[in-house]
C-alpha cells in the first residue's frame, strides 16, 4: 500500500487521536426504518455477510474500519476537525444491517404501492401543503420550470411532506453500510460525500438525519445528489434540506430540471388499448410519438385526444388484466429520481390529483396474488430449463425474466404482457401448453 507523504501523516494521527477520545462519546439514536433511496442507484459490490455475525468482532472490525478510512477522507481533502468530529464520533448500528439484508418474502403490487403513495389523506395532505407553500413552491416552479404540484408530490411520496425522514444519522448509517460490504464502494462514495457537505458546513452532525440506506432530508437525497444538486434558496447561506422549505423546493426542482425535464410537456396519460393490441410492445424501447399511438387505436378514458408526446412509451404495470398508461420523457425524469415504474407513477398521479385531476379508472387485477420470492425464483428455474431465457433466478423480476415469460405467454397462445401470476407458473410446472 501506498504510504500517505509526512505532511498528511501527521493530519491522519492527530484525527485518529481525536477519533480514539471521541468514538463513543455520543448515544446512538433511536433506528427508524426507511425505504432505500433510489437516486444515484445503489449496486452490490460482493456477496451478502453472512447472517451469523459476532457483536464483538463487528465492534472492533468497525473500529478498525473507521481508523483506516479516515485516512482516505484526510487524503480526499476533509480537514481533520471534521473527520475527528463526525467520521469519529460513527457508532457500528446493527439495524441498518438488518434493514439492509431483509428482503420482502412477496413483492409489493402495483395497486398496494398506489393505494398508500396516494391516498386520499396524501392527496388532501399534498393540497394543504401547496396551499401553505404556495409562494415557495410557486417561485422554485418559475425558477426551474417545474410545476409546483410535481415537486410537492416528491415531497408527499418521499418523506409524507416531513413528517418521515428517518432518524438515522446519515454517517452512522453509510459507515455501517460499508464496513458491512456488501455495497462497499458505493457506500464509502457516500460516506466521503457526507462529510464534504459536513466539511463545508451546509448542516450539523448532529442535524444530518435520514433514512438506514443514507437518503437525507424531506425529499430524501443521498449526498452526491446532494452535492451536485442541493440549493441554498433561503438566502442563508447554507442548503438546507431538513428545515428550510425554500431550500427542499428549489433542490428538488433543480434535480428535476437537470435531469432532463420538458417544462412544456405533461408525463402521460392513462390509456385503454386496443383490441388485439400486441402487449409484448409495452415496453421502454417501443417509442413513438402519441399521435402514432393513436393512429394505433388507443384512447384516452374519457374519449378525449391523447396528450402530445414526442417519444412515448406504453406501460402496464400490472399486465394485461390491469390499467395502461402512455409515457412520456418527463416520466423518465421521475425515474431518475427513484428507479422504480411504481414510484414513478405515484408521483406523476399524485401530482395530478393534487392539481385537481382524476385517478386510476380502470380497475386493478386485485384478486391476482403475488408470487413470493421463493416461487418467482422457481419460475425462473422453469423459464430457463424450458429454453426460454429468464437470466439468473433470483427471485427478482427483471428485463430478462419479463422477457423469457413473454416468450413463454406467446408459445401458449396468451397475451404476452411479461407478467407473472400463479396460473402461468402452474402450467409452467406442470408442462401444459
Amino acid at each position: 500500500m501506498t504510504q500517505p507523504p509526512s505532511h498528511l501523516k501527521k493530519l491522519i494521527s492527530a484525527a485518529l487521536a481525536g477519533m480514539m477520545l471521541a468514538g463513543c462519546a455520543i448515544e446512538a439514536p433511536h433506528p427508524a426504518a426507511k425505504t432505500p433511496h433510489a437516486i444515484g442507484g445503489i449496486a452490490t459490490d460482493g456477496p451478502a455477510t453472512p447472517a451469523v455475525r459476532s457483536s464483538s468482532d463487528d465492534q472492533a472490525g468497525f473500529t478498525q474500519w473507521r481508523e483506516e478510512f479516515a485516512s482516505r477522507a484526510l487524503a480526499s481533502g476533509i480537514r481533520p476537525d471534521t473527520v475527528r468530529n463526525t467520521l469519529g464520533r460513527a457508532e457500528w448500528q446493527p439495524r441498518v444491517v438488518e434493514l439492509d439484508q431483509s428482503q420482502p418474502e412477496f413483492s409489493r403490487t402495483p395497486w398496494a404501492y398506489l393505494d398508500s403513495a396516494v391516498s386520499p389523506q396524501r392527496i388532501a395532505q399534498g393540497r394543504a401543503q401547496l396551499e401553505q407553500h404556495r409562494a415557495t413552491l410557486e417561485a422554485a416552479a418559475r425558477r426551474y420550470d417545474i410545476p409546483a404540484q410535481v415537486i410537492t408530490a416528491i415531497w408527499g411520496i418521499e418523506s409524507n411532506y416531513g413528517s418521515h425522514f428517518g432518524s438515522f444519522r446519515t454517517v452512522d448509517a453509510l459507515a455501517t453500510l460499508a464496513y458491512e460490504g456488501r455495497r462497499r464502494v458505493w457506500a464509502e462514495s457516500e460516506l466521503l460525500a457526507a462529510l464534504r457537505i459536513l466539511d463545508q458546513g451546509d448542516i450539523a452532525a448532529e442535524r444530518m438525519v435520514g433514512s438506514w440506506a443514507g437518503a437525507m432530508g424531506h425529499t430524501q437525497f443521498l449526498p452526491s445528489v446532494f452535492l451536485a444538486h442541493a440549493v441554498d434558496a433561503d438566502g442563508d447561506g447554507h442548503r438546507d434540506i431538513w428545515g428550510s422549505i425554500p431550500d427542499v423546493a428549489a433542490s428538488t426542482a433543480n434535480f428535476l430540471a437537470r435531469s432532463g425535464w420538458q417544462p412544456t410537456a405533461t408525463w402521460g396519460a392513462e390509456v385503454v388499448l386496443p383490441a388485439g393490441f400486441d402487449h409484448s410492445r409495452a415496453e421502454p424501447g417501443v417509442r413513438q410519438s402519441s399521435a402514432l399511438w393513436e393512429i394505433e387505436g388507443l384512447r384516452a378514458p374519457n374519449g378525449q385526444a391523447l396528450p402530445m408526446l414526442d417519444d412515448a412509451h406504453i406501460i402496464i404495470p400490472a399486465g394485461a388484466q390491469g390499467p395502461a398508461f402512455m409515457v412520456g420523457g418527463n416520466f423518465r425524469t421521475i425515474l431518475r429520481y427513484n428507479n422504480s415504474v411504481s414510484y414513478a407513477l405515484a408521483v406523476a398521479l399524485l401530482a395530478q390529483q393534487i392539481d385537481g385531476g382524476v385517478g386510476v379508472v380502470a380497475p386493478w387485477p386485485r384478486a391476482l396474488v403475488p408470487l413470493s420470492r421463493a416461487q418467482l425464483r422457481t419460475l425462473q428455474e422453469a423459464l430457463n430449463r424450458k429454453g426460454f431465457a429468464a437470466g439468473k433466478p433470483d427471485g427478482v423480476m427483471g428485463p430478462a425474466t419479463s422477457a423469457g415469460l413473454r416468450g413463454f405467454q406467446r408459445s401458449i397462445g396468451v397475451a404476452p404482457d411479461g407478467y407473472p401470476t400463479l396460473e402461468l407458473l402452474e402450467r409452467l410446472l406442470s408442462g401444459t401448453q
